[in-house]
């Protein structure tokens, strides 16, 4: 029998490839909002992100998001997605 393939996803922090279900998405969306993809299907264009707050942070200040995403982030997005990401890293550590 034939073993399905694993999608795999590079960290735009790391750069190490994982499966794409333990990443988590952010997306530019084509009216140009920066939101957490918690679903991965999402319109538009994404950058993965390991699911603990330390990809994260090392994203945020090497610019990773604004280079993946090609699109300029405020601060204030940034801290609105942190809070978001700390809330989905904590429910996908528990399942």
């Amino acid at each position: 029998m034939r073993q399905k393939k694993i999608p795999m996803r590079k960290c735009v922090a790391c750069q190490e490839m994982i499966p794409k279900k333990s990443l988590i998405r952010i997306v530019r969306t084509p009216e140009s909002q920066i939101l957490l993809d918690p679903t991965g299907k999402a319109s538009g264009r994404g950058a993965y992100v390991c699911a603990n707050i330390e990809c994260f942070t090392l994203a945020k200040k090497r610019n990773s998001f604004e280079r993946a995403l090609q699109t300029k982030i405020s601060d204030e997005i940034y801290d609105e997605l942190c809070t978001r990401f700390q809330l989905l890293g904590v429910q996908k550590d528990e399942s």
